[in-house]
Formats: structure tokens, C-alpha cells, sequence
């Protein structure tokens, strides 16, 4: 079943933090992977603020080997509907 790993969760296997161990089968299989395009903006802004433009191109380069899950306004509603419902943060209630 595919996964959605959040921005947190990128940031700390890129980073090596100390649970980036409990996200790592789910980066070993990007393809079994979602990406929805806000954890794209998300990332691509933090990483090029901390490590700069080339690095943060790299990151989305491995996010694209996900399945990408673009945002429209019937999933944006569909988000702040789960967000309510399960008391998420906006990437966290992206649906597949």
C-alpha cells in the first residue's frame, strides 16, 4: 500500500535524525511512495534555505521518483476535510 511520508519526515532522513531510522523503508521504495506537491514546495524551500539551490534540486529529483500527487481544489478540500477530522497538519491529510 503506498505511503505518504511527510516533510518532517523527509527532513529527518536527509538529515540523519534520530528517526530517520523509522522512515527508511519507505525512502528505499520511492516508487510505492506518494508526493504530494505541497511536500514538494515544502521541501524544496527548507532545503534550499539550509544547503542551497543544487541540494534542494537534488531532494526534488528524489521526490519525482514518487508517485506524485499534484493539488487541485477538490483534493485541497478533501485535505482541509481530513485535517479537521483527524487534527493533521496540511501534508499530513493529503488522500491518495
Amino acid at each position: 500500500m503506498p505511503a505518504i511520508v511527510d516533510t518532517c519526515g523527509w527532513i529527518e532522513w536527509l538529515t540523519d535524525g534520530a528517526l530517520s531510522s523509522a522512515f527508511e523503508p519507505w525512502m528505499q521504495s520511492p516508487t510505492e511512495q506518494l508526493a504530494p506537491t505541497v511536500i514538494q514546495f515544502e521541501l524544496y524551500k527548507w532545503v534550499k534555505r539550509e544547503a542551497g539551490e543544487s541540494k534542494a534540486m537534488e531532494v526534488i529529483a528524489a521526490t519525482e521518483q514518487c508517485q506524485i500527487l499534484p493539488l487541485d481544489g477538490a483534493i485541497a478540500l478533501l485535505a482541509a476535510d481530513l485535517a479537521l477530522e483527524h487534527r493533521l497538519s496540511f501534508g499530513d491529510c493529503s488522500p491518495p
